[in-house]
């Protein structure tokens, strides 16, 4: 095995002159810390255990024990976990996660899914000379149901190593996942134990390739139909590992880190355990998916002795280095080859009520607005749970029985987002996104986020009806609008979406290879020209073409075509492309990070949460509540419920349709 730490072995080494460089450090009032950190940060794992020998052996004191007295804080749990062999390390924190009150599932998965067999064997052995139990039996004391099965699994350290693939076994196993998942009700969860549990790396990446040719979509995908909780997220894990675990380790850094507060425990753990495997790897999959590099969100993240000891394991800043390394442009390649396999099953959560009676719904309305006060929660419970054609046809019933607008009667009952809210689910899809269409251009500003969303993700189709409710509506056309409002190639680029004239046919891979390779030219031209260039490709092509497309764009430029676009270019132009790459490759997570952005810090984007609630909700929001609580490790719905309040919170959360 390559090992691609940033720690390796001093050359040179003396484990008593170490020794006393430390016990030197903590001698008197107050340690000299720089000398500790920089000393234990600039030996391996192996040499800090001969310095510990040494220690003893010469001043006839516990090094570990001196430093806990010494240090303080995160410092001293940093410096004192390096302190200790990986396998130790392991057994500490899976005994803190298991022990006490609650259990923390993700340290256990993080740790189950990312080992190899021989780390697994050493973390048994340490754990039993450590706490004088069974691993197993405190794991099985503490989990249940598949979860537990598949932690037990995982613990046996038997995954075959051998490296060789068995083709006829691995279009078997994926025949076998999926008749046990997709092509029943109900999971066969065993069989996605067993073969997720054993199986070797190399087979199991053949096995998922398979599996896409098979099912239509990724496994990755089918896991995140099948299961759910703690199982689901560590078949997730186990699955992101065998595709590549310095990417499985650059999402949990960034985890750890994005948000208010830190989870320091989690970067502590990851920074120390892969110090001396990947650590090279994993800052090039973080910058390949995050566009900052792991040293800066590091150093933005935290202070002092603990972020300059964090520093020192990161080992170097990546945004100084400019250019992709091989690793992370196969990374790139093997995202946008399966993104372009994919086949995503949309799920809406509001579906058309089943005992549709618009007259009775039209009546229960009208008494619910009827004398003092308004009943909302009548309101709310029907409007919510009907689709949009069963609206309209209330719409209709309430004028043909009882002479009223039931718009005009909503408007003047409800008040702020919560009318906002209703009403928007109320109008058709083409009205509403006309209506968000002017609001984003009417008054001083401009939304340009908002544009870009709603033009960058409507089909063809959708962009005509919003076009014909626009000129309806406002008596003027959106495409003049637009020219009015936007200027530059932020103009021509809108203006070419608002055309609604996107090809919508599979990939032609000659044409997506010559138009990968006019990319790749234009990333050298001048900026006027590589936008227009950009333009040509990205606003005229089917999505399935461009997932082809920016995949071979890998193969010319060895760069990822979104690192171009944040590198090469700026402003409105930048956020437009970025979208468009971004809704070609995952949609779902396009929109998931667009309700996050709506709701994160302080103030409440309600425009756009409401835009991307009431426009989602019978398409694809089901499936956008699973790439939430994927990248944000928390549900929509506890983001919903922590962000909002009152009634409009009720409806946000009744569109939102459960909780992850």
């Amino acid at each position: 095995m390559v090992f691609r730490g940033t720690i390796t072995d001093a050359p040179d080494f003396d484990p008593s002159a170490d020794a006393e460089t430390l016990y030197n450090a903590m001698k008197g009032i107050g340690s000299d810390k720089e000398a500790i950190l920089d000393l234990v940060t600039s030996r391996s794992n192996a040499q800090r255990q001969e310095i510990i020998a040494a220690y003893k052996s010469n001043f006839g004191q516990d090094l570990i024990d001196d430093l806990k007295y010494e240090l303080t804080g995160k410092f001293e749990r940093l410096i004192v976990s390096l302190m200790r062999t990986p396998a130790y390390h392991d057994a500490k924190e899976i005994n803190d996660a298991v022990k006490g009150a609650g259990t923390n599932e993700r340290c256990l998965i993080e740790i189950m899914a990312s080992r190899n067999n021989k780390q697994i064997h050493e973390m048994v052995e340490a754990y039993k000379d450590a706490y004088g139990t069974d691993i197993e039996e405190d794991i099985i004391g503490d989990t249940s149901g598949h979860f537990k099965k598949m932690l037990i699994v995982l613990l046996q350290g038997t995954r075959d190593e051998s490296g060789v693939v068995d083709g006829d076994l691995a279009e078997q196993d994926a025949q076998d996942l999926y008749a046990a998942g997709e092509e029943q009700w109900g999971t066969d969860e065993a069989k996605f134990i067993m073969i997720l549990g054993n199986r070797s790396v190399t087979h199991l990446r053949m096995v998922f390739d398979e599996y896409e040719k098979i099912a239509e979509m990724s496994i990755e995908d089918s896991i995140k139909n099948e299961l759910s909780g703690d199982f689901e997220r560590l078949m997730l894990a186990v699955v992101q590992c065998i595709r590549s675990v310095p990417m499985f380790f650059a999402k949990r850094l960034y985890k750890s880190m994005k948000g208010l507060g830190t989870a320091d425990n989690t970067l502590i753990r990851i920074m120390i355990s892969r110090s001396e495997q990947d650590m090279l790897d994993i800052r090039e999959c973080f910058r390949l998916n995050y566009e900052k590099s792991l040293y800066n969100m590091i150093k933005d993240d935290t202070s002092g002795d603990y972020k300059r000891t964090l520093l020192n394991l990161c080992g170097g800043d990546d945004d100084l280095a400019g250019e992709f390394f091989p690793e992370a442009a196969q990374i790139a390649y093997k995202m946008w080859e399966i993104s372009s396999m994919t086949k995503v099953k949309l799920r809406p959560t509001v579906r058309p009520a089943s005992d549709f009676d618009a007259g009775a719904d039209a009546q229960a309305l009208r008494k619910a607005m009827k004398g003092f006060g308004t009943d909302e929660d009548a309101i709310i419970d029907i409007i919510a749970h009907r689709s949009n054609a069963q609206r309209q046809e209330i719409r209709q019933a309430f004028k043909s029985l009882l002479g009223r607008d039931l718009m005009k009667d909503l408007k003047s009952e409800l008040s702020k987002n919560l009318e906002r809210l209703i009403i928007g689910l109320m109008l058709t899809p083409a009205e509403f996104d006309a209506k968000m269409m002017r609001k984003a251009m009417e008054g001083a500003g401009t939304d340009e986020h908002a544009l870009i969303e709603i033009l960058v993700t409507r089909s063809n189709e959708e962009i005509h009806a919003m076009n014909a409710a626009y000129e309806e509506g406002y008596k003027k056309s959106l495409e003049e609008a637009i020219q009015s409002d936007t200027s530059g190639h932020f103009c021509r680029i809108l203006v070419s979406l608002v055309q609604g004239a996107r090809e919508e046919g599979p990939a032609d891979l000659e044409r997506a290879n010559a138009d990968a390779q006019e990319l790749a030219d234009a990333c050298n031209a001048d900026s006027d020209d590589m936008e227009m260039k950009f333009m040509s490709i990205l606003c005229t092509r089917s999505f399935p073409h461009l997932r082809k497309v920016f995949q071979e764009f890998v193969k010319c430029s060895n760069k990822d075509i979104e690192q171009i676009i944040k590198k090469e270019m700026s402003g409105d132009v930048k956020q437009a492309f970025y979208a468009i790459v971004r809704s070609v490759k995952n949609q779902p997570s396009y929109f998931a990070d667009r309700l996050y952005k709506a709701m994160k810090g302080l103030g409440t984007d309600d425009r756009a949460l409401i835009r991307i609630m009431v426009s989602r909700s019978e398409i694809d929001l089901f499936n956008i509540r699973k790439e939430f609580k994927e990248t944000q490790d928390v549900s929509l719905h506890e983001f919903i419920q922590g962000d909002t309040s009152g009634d409009y919170r009720k409806t946000l959360l009744e569109l939102c349709g459960g909780e992850d």
